[in-house]
């Protein structure tokens, strides 16, 4: 079989002539073995374990068009579906009125979501003969790329909030302190990046409402919930963060991270149809009657939405809380034996988002997180070393995500080769690497402000 493969197979342009189709497929899939091993990836947050019969669902559906809603209704059915599913798990007031769609992911979910609270504000504003040319987005530092991008594609002046000291995301009294007239809304994060922390997105809320009544100003929130959205109401039930928030708008979340999907496929729900101004949507007609839609994408798979659908289906509200409270248990244990090592001093536990953080103690001065990263790959994990944002650059951290299919055994196993490369790296003198060498990155290299 290898014998027939030719002695040379082009790259870079495209062969003259055809190829046997298994002889392709192997020459492809060889060259795909040499990438890192996705269940040891816990730089990722994305799925990396479907159940063979999502699988066989998802081939099924290859070939669906998910924005045809009129060629293929039930998929758009499956869709509605999972949004009103969503809506009640967020506790929407009237669910099966709430609207919403399926996106590509969580960045094209928070374009919408950010675009409808401009397009809110600049509605509230004419109506008011006030100008509206000037709108901005209160954040923290933490936030995902996609938020800036956001900013810089549709002319929003994007505000900042930088960590400071311990506090390493947005807070109450930073948040309203750089709110104004020319405010379209707050973006509250539910399970930071950087460490798995939630934001208080409650508290957030009460300090916009104090500030409503103090100045009138009022502004809604938006909840990041690219993650935590899909932990906190299995792991957490009584945590205020959703809907049951009168000051949250609107909700995202990533089907494809901790819905327990396959990429690429996001959420986005709005708490009732005064959330999503009505010019922006489009309306198609399917089953006879009449279906919204908002997106950004065009052409995509509804492979996807079938299996978020499957997904739901198969484990129920019992069985997301028994998959999340277990990458808990792990996230918990791991950060426990990693911290029984000496050298790490955590960030986070793993108790909130199943992910944690840890930096290297002040007295170890021979190697960095980023050689121990380095080693740890050298063994087949893949575990990210980073810098944190603009003022507090001086923190160097290593993150673990905790993913369904990681298991206290392989957990053991990950806290066993990270002690044998400690063994390794205690005869250094000094590092060898630096943030110069990381490979990570959250999303992009973000441009220096000037």
């Amino acid at each position: 079989m290898f014998a027939a493969e030719p002695p040379e197979v082009p790259r870079e342009t495209m062969p003259a002539g055809e190829m046997d189709p298994e002889l392709a497929y192997r020459i492809v899939r060889d060259e795909l073995m040499l990438d890192g091993n996705a269940r040891l990836n816990l730089a990722t947050f994305v799925t990396t374990w479907m159940e063979p019969q999502a699988d066989r669902l998802m081939a099924d559906c290859f070939d669906k068009n998910m924005i045809d809603k009129d060629e293929y209704p039930r998929t758009a059915a499956l869709e509605q579906r999972c949004v009103r599913m969503l809506a009640e798990l967020w506790h929407a007031p009237e669910p099966g009125d709430a609207p919403g769609c399926s996106t590509t992911g969580s960045s094209e979910a928070c374009m919408l979501a950010g675009l409808a609270l401009k397009r809110r504000w600049q509605q509230a504003r004419r109506a008011a003969g006030l100008p509206a040319d000037r709108p901005n987005l209160v954040m923290g530092s933490n936030v995902q790329v996609c938020w800036e991008k956001f900013a810089a594609y549709w002319d929003v002046e994007a505000r900042l909030v930088p960590m400071e000291g311990d506090v390493h995301h947005l807070t109450p009294d930073r948040a309203v302190e750089r709110c104004d007239e020319n405010t379209i809304g707050v973006v509250a994060v539910l399970g930071s990046t950087y460490d798995g922390s939630y934001e208080p997105v409650a508290d957030i809320c009460a300090a916009l409402d104090a500030l409503r009544d103090r100045d009138g100003l009022d502004i809604p929130v938006h909840v990041d919930g690219a993650s935590g959205a899909m932990i906190a109401p299995f792991c957490d039930p009584d945590l205020r963060w959703d809907f049951r928030l009168p000051r949250v708008a609107s909700v995202n979340t990533s089907g494809h991270k901790y819905g327990l999907v396959y990429p690429g496929v996001g959420w986005v729900v709005w708490r009732d149809r005064d959330g999503l101004p009505e010019d922006l949507v489009f309306r198609v007609n399917y089953l006879g009657g009449d279906m919204p839609t908002f997106a950004l994408n065009f052409s995509r798979p509804g492979a996807q939405v079938a299996a978020q659908y499957y997904t739901f289906l198969r484990l129920g509200f019992d069985g997301y809380r028994r998959v999340q409270g277990y990458c808990r248990e792990v996230a918990r244990g791991l950060a426990d034996r990693i911290a029984a090592l000496g050298p790490f001093e955590l960030i986070t536990r793993g108790d909130q988002l199943p992910v944690f953080a840890c930096t290297l103690r002040p007295e170890v001065t021979g190697y960095s997180v980023f050689d121990v990263a380095a080693h740890l790959r050298e063994r087949g994990w893949l575990v990210p070393a980073y810098t944190f944002p603009e003022n507090r650059e001086d923190i160097q951290a290593l993150r673990f995500v905790i993913r369904n299919g990681m298991t206290h055994d392989l957990a053991d196993l990950l806290a066993g080769d990270l002690d044998r490369s400690l063994h390794e790296l205690r005869r250094q003198a000094a590092p060898l690497r630096g943030a110069d060498s990381a490979s990570f990155d959250h999303g992009a290299r973000r441009p220096h402000r000037r």
